[in-house]
């Protein structure tokens, strides 16, 4: 009877602290980002806030919710459904024009 004898690796305390470090770095430029007007207003304010978002979300997931360091089936059952998710969010900007490809054939 093993049980839950596996052991797996876990990050060390120097992991968690640069992990953290990070996310601290990332959460100052995103806050800054809404003080600066001219960030605010420009075209790559919300690409930019998005990808940050992505990061941290990553980060997290990765480092301190240990996806990293488990079985590849439990990384396969919880990116599957977050991509469908997230699929089905950008098909639905789209079918409500909330998010629009400008290609210039039209025009």
């Amino acid at each position: 009877m093993s049980g839950h004898s596996e052991a797996h690796a876990h990050p060390s305390v120097g992991t968690y602290g640069k992990i953290a470090l990070i996310l601290t770095i990332i959460t100052v430029f995103e806050v800054s980002a809404y003080y600066i007007p001219a960030w605010e207003s420009s075209a790559i304010y919300v690409p930019s806030m998005l990808s940050m978002s992505a990061v941290k979300f990553f980060l997290v997931v990765a480092y301190y919710m240990h996806l990293k360091y488990d079985h590849k089936l439990f990384r396969a059952l919880f990116t599957g459904p977050f991509l469908v998710a997230g699929l089905t969010l950008i098909g639905l900007l789209f079918l409500f024009s909330k998010l629009v490809i400008r290609l210039g054939l039209l025009s």
